[in-house]
């Protein structure tokens, strides 16, 4: 049987002839811009080389084997192979990938990882396989209403409910939330994963069960306008939600937040004296072109200076936490991981401090700054960390 029947780029997938473009930031001094390529220094890890594997699994050339599922699953789906790929069909490199992975969960063949990752988001709606009665625990000792009618649905997600460090981002945003008076709710326990990382992982019947159940759920509940933790939830509710009918307002929170602080309603005045450098979120700039609202937060806060990093916006290097591999984790276990090569980027810059504003790059950052024995002189805070500082408000955020 030959899979390339199937298989929805069959016509396009050869056409990849290994250039190499994918692996650069912005030039050709480096070629460590491609998340699994910079772990592993192999071509098969690269861009080119998994379209290659790929061709040849689907066409019966090469047989299956945990190894192929696993450097298929490597990829986090970060987009910088789209955005430096100069050909005409760069625009489907990351669908390719996801469809490839859809033809292994037909036939049951993934790694071990990806599918605790998914049975765990389908019995108890978080891939960490904690209780679904949980879920709310990011709100103890924060006084935040449930959505009954308010203006705004605050949906946290599944890092910020279930990840102590996250804990503290979501908790932060909900307090800034209240301080700046907005009308707004959660849905505690009864929020259910957005399903993006799951959509990328190439799980199309799952992700659409997830899609439709929370757009039954928001709408069910007559929210319109929808502010997001993640900004993986952000491109699942913007850019995949409207295929099933949903149809939000939904911000991710660095919007809100820069215009809560231009109308005034976020004292930063206290300020934050720290040389801040801040890292992309994949889903937030190349998904989604959200490159200067963030900055322009941080060049808000007085006494914070800001400091590029080399690799910025489209070009920043992906902390590695990207489809699932947050959880599923087949890019660590060495200094080469990316996020411990950005980590020392950040460093470069002289910076103490380097924002975030992605609950996942949060946790990936900061264990990798641990591992690269850098605490003390580089801190990894949310940006939502640092407007609560300014607006002097620290003290809340204690677990």
């Amino acid at each position: 049987m030959m899979f390339t029947d199937t298989y929805r780029f069959n016509d396009v997938i050869h056409r990849c002839f290994r250039c190499g473009y994918c692996k650069f930031p912005t030039n050709w001094m480096d070629v460590n811009n491609c998340p699994p390529y910079a772990r592993f220094r192999m071509e098969p890890y690269s861009c080119g080389g998994r379209l290659w594997l790929t061709r040849a699994w689907l066409n019966e050339e090469l047989d299956w084997s945990e190894h192929l599922a696993e450097i298929l699953y490597s990829c986090t789906t970060c987009r910088n192979c789209e955005v430096k790929c100069p050909l005409s069909f760069n625009v489907d490199i990351v669908n390719m990938v996801v469809a490839a992975r859809s033809e292994m969960i037909e036939r049951g063949k993934i790694p071990g990882a990806v599918k605790r990752f998914l049975e765990n988001i389908d019995l108890h709606g978080n891939p960490y396989g904690s209780a679904r009665s949980k879920r709310d625990a990011w709100m103890e000792g924060v006084e935040i209403e449930g959505y009954n009618g308010q203006e705004y649905l605050y949906y946290v997600g599944c890092t910020g409910s279930y990840d102590t460090r996250a804990q503290k981002s979501a908790r932060a945003l909900g307090m800034l939330l209240r301080k700046a008076g907005l009308s707004f709710g959660v849905l505690g326990n009864q929020e259910n994963c957005d399903g993006n990382e799951v959509h990328k992982l190439g799980e199309a019947g799952l992700f659409e069960m997830l899609a439709q159940e929370n757009i039954g759920r928001f709408n069910g509940l007559g929210a319109k306008k929808i502010i997001t933790l993640s900004p993986h939830a952000y491109n699942a509710i913007k850019n995949l939600y409207p295929r099933y009918g949903g149809d939000f307002r939904v911000f991710h929170y660095t919007r809100v937040i820069f215009e809560l602080i231009k109308e005034g309603k976020l004292d930063i005045s206290g300020g934050f004296a720290a040389q801040v450098t801040y890292h992309d979120p994949c889903f937030l700039g190349r998904w989604n072109e959200e490159y200067e609202t963030p900055r322009r937060i941080l060049a808000a806060v007085p006494s914070l200076r800001l400091i590029e990093m080399e690799k910025n916006r489209d070009a920043a290097l992906c902390c590695g936490g990207g489809a699932g591999n947050f959880e599923i984790d087949l890019l660590s276990g060495s200094e080469s991981s990316p996020a411990r090569r950005r980590v020392r980027q950040a460093a470069e810059t002289g910076a103490t401090v380097l924002a975030a504003a992605c609950p996942k790059c949060l946790v990936m950052l900061e264990d990798a700054a641990k591992a690269e024995e850098l605490e003390g002189r580089l801190s990894i805070r949310d940006i939502l960390e640092i407007v609560t500082d300014a607006c002097g408000m620290e003290s809340g955020l204690q677990t």
